[in-house]
């Protein structure tokens, strides 16, 4: 039986990979590790066949034609026969004493639920995740103590509240397979900043909730290529746009409020915090075009869903990223500048 499936998107990851999967083969057999070579034009199809000659039963390579980090994602999913679900990218790694903390939980969790000693098992595992700047030589750790109880099954009536640096990640989630196919989240193909669909989408779907902290991914930052870099997410402007129009959309909020209140603040603020980073990186680019995207992506969320936009507009914090005339422009980014400073955000 295989507990976890991991997923590892590459594409051209031949200087980075091998530290990612090395740190996922302690599973051992309770996982597999769904290496998905996403048209790479450099050693990775190689390494990944080695890892699947090495490691068979626990490595599978998989080869496609390039569609970008959501296409390896889709076809993880597809394949994946684990009762969870996780993507790791392939420049991150997970610490090792805390995965075997998690998938010892996972098993213990999972026997009882099959000799009927509880009655479900978590949708959804929730564990801190480390910020690593390894060129700077520091690390800052998300962590959930003051949103979920600590290792104790709740639901989305028990949450505490989102500090503004807080939100859920890829990275932090490890989601039930089915629970994921359930939702129906698929990720457009040839696009940045899928993972916000992937986070987000699934959760009206979760029904058990549990909280391990334990500091288990490590998520790589610094690669001057790297899609949260500033001047990259400024050149895949159109991207971020189109991912933060799919996440207004995915899920209907009124919907969600009437079971979990809780959540559907949750995610309207998500989505407002997507919305100010659109908002702000067109400001940034500072040129006539970049504004009429500004505008056209905050009339369209009007169009759609008017009471979203009143929301998103005068009670969160995208309201004050679309304020008018050159002034509020002035104001939006200083206010970005020192929230870079204080967050240590790309």
């Amino acid at each position: 039986m295989k507990y976890i499936t991991f997923t590892v998107p590459c594409y051209n990851s031949q200087d980075y990979m091998e530290r990612c999967i090395d740190s996922l083969l302690p599973g051992g057999e309770d996982v597999e590790i769904i290496i998905v070579n996403d048209g790479s034009t450099d050693a990775t199809a190689q390494i990944a066949d080695d890892y699947a000659a090495r490691y068979p039963g626990i490595v599978r390579a998989v080869h496609k034609k390039n569609g970008g980090h959501g296409s390896g994602v889709n076809k993880g999913l597809e394949l994946a026969t684990g009762v969870y679900f996780k993507v790791v990218d392939s420049d991150d790694w997970l610490e090792e004493t805390a995965y075997a903390n998690l998938l010892g939980r996972i098993k213990g969790f999972w026997m009882k639920k099959q000799t009927r000693l509880i009655g479900e098992a978590p949708d959804l595992f929730v564990c801190n995740y480390v910020y690593d700047h390894l060129d700077e030589g520091t690390s800052r750790v998300m962590k959930y103590g003051n949103i979920f109880p600590i290792e104790r099954m709740c639901d989305w009536n028990d949450i505490g509240r989102f500090h503004a640096s807080q939100y859920l990640i890829m990275h932090a989630l490890l989601f039930r397979t089915e629970v994921l196919r359930r939702s129906g989240v698929i990720l457009p193909e040839h696009t940045f900043y899928v993972d916000n669909i992937f986070a987000y989408q699934p959760l009206p779907y979760v029904e058990h909730i549990y909280y391990m902290n334990i500091d288990l991914y490590h998520y790589y930052i610094g690669r001057e290529d790297q899609s949260v870099n500033e001047k990259v997410l400024m050149s895949r402007i159109d991207q971020q746009i189109m991912v933060t129009e799919i996440v207004s959309k995915c899920v209907d909020l009124n919907e969600v409020k009437e079971r979990y209140p809780r959540l559907a603040e949750y995610m309207c603020r998500n989505i407002s915090i997507m919305m100010a980073i659109s908002s702000i990186h067109l400001l940034l680019i500072n040129s006539p075009e970049a504004y009429d995207k500004r505008k056209l992506l905050w009339s369209g969320i009007k169009e759609e869903n008017s009471r979203l936009y009143y929301r998103l507009k005068y009670t969160t914090l995208s309201g004050l990223t679309y304020l008018p005339g050159k002034v509020g422009g002035m104001l939006t980014k200083s206010g970005y500048r020192a929230a870079r400073k204080i967050y240590q955000f790309q």
